[in-house]
């Protein structure tokens, strides 16, 4: 599946609900309301009756409740059409540094505030679930500093203001830590500090203890005591990589995604909020993770997961103002 296949199946609105309907409910519809499968019916207005049905309303044989595919979903509640939401969703997948809120709003002739949510909502849907089972092999774990350089020179004092310590340049930076299992996933994580206790139960909930990890010459790594084989290579002695029985010890696939995040960040998105790092990181994961796909099958997966999920607009403004 393609642009042109998106474009196909979001010729009208009835098109692009019996789409989602086929990926949502393939064996079936199911209520959203109490779980009930293959007992709900289409709801259709009697002959010479004045009260319409609205299209793709069902109703639930067990609860008697109606819904439609919208419901229990990101879509629900939304009155922008699901032709343009499958649109973005297409586009946000198949751009490998992502898309800005700018961008779709110019796309999809929708609002910067719509295009901005939309894009919240699709990145929520891209939140991976706990790993089924925690990562194994080579596992590479490392941190990076995500935000611009600290503003400094004579520019930097306000007037009226005396000068502030001086600070050091990672301190308006946010810290962002990634499991990778090489060849396999990745998972992120957005962290205050780097410190043992801060990274002990990211090591613990993610990584098998039969596992090699791999990373560079953190303290905070070499003194949480893990029960896992640990090689770090010395990035300040312009050690980068070496080989140990057979065995490259690296951590370079991991800043390799690095790059990418970086380069989305700072080159699409140019700003991104401590409070919504999480959203972002949920995007660049799911797309490294589906790397192998191709970008409609990628899309799929996006649309499948968007049951279940549904952020509301105030919780991402309260949490915007209790983080601010």
């Amino acid at each position: 599946m393609n642009l042109n296949d998106i474009v196909k199946f979001t010729e009208s609105e009835d098109k692009a609900r019996a789409f989602l309907e086929a990926q949502r409910w393939p064996q079936g519809a199911i209520c959203p309301h109490c779980g009930v499968e293959g007992e709900s019916y289409r709801l259709k207005a009697k002959e010479g009756s004045k009260s319409p049905v609205r299209p793709g309303v069902w109703k639930c044989g067990g609860c008697r409740k109606q819904f439609t595919v919208k419901v229990g979903t990101i879509f629900e509640d939304s009155h922008i059409p699901l032709t343009t939401w499958l649109k973005a969703i297409h586009l946000l997948c198949a751009s490998k540094k992502g898309m800005s809120a700018h961008q779709l709003h110019r796309m999809l002739g929708v609002t910067y505030k719509s295009a901005w949510f939309m894009a919240h909502r699709i990145r929520y849907a891209m939140t991976q679930e706990p790993l089924s089972s925690k990562l194994s092999g080579v596992v590479e774990v490392d941190e990076t500093y995500v935000g611009g350089k600290l503003r400094t020179g004579p520019f930097a004092v306000k007037p009226g203001e005396r000068p502030k310590d001086r600070l050091v340049g990672t301190a308006n930076k946010a810290i962002v830590v990634s499991v990778l299992q090489r060849g396999g996933r990745v998972q992120s994580k957005h962290i205050d500090k780097v410190t043992a206790n801060n990274l002990r139960p990211i090591i613990d909930q993610m990584i098998a203890e039969d596992a090699h990890v791999m990373t560079d010459t953190s303290a905070a790594l070499r003194t949480i005591g893990m029960r896992r084989t640990l090689s770090q290579v010395n990035h300040k002695r312009n050690e980068y990589v070496r080989r140990e029985n057979g065995v490259s010890i690296s951590t370079n696939t991991v800043e390799g995604f690095f790059s990418i995040l970086k380069r989305g960040i700072n080159g699409v998105y140019h700003h991104v909020g401590k409070h919504h790092l999480h959203r972002y990181l949920s995007e660049f994961d799911f797309r490294y993770n589906a790397r192998k796909m191709k970008d409609g099958d990628r899309s799929l997966l996006a649309i499948r997961g968007t049951s279940g999920k549904r952020p509301m607009l105030r919780d991402s403004r309260r949490s915007a103002a209790r983080d601010s």
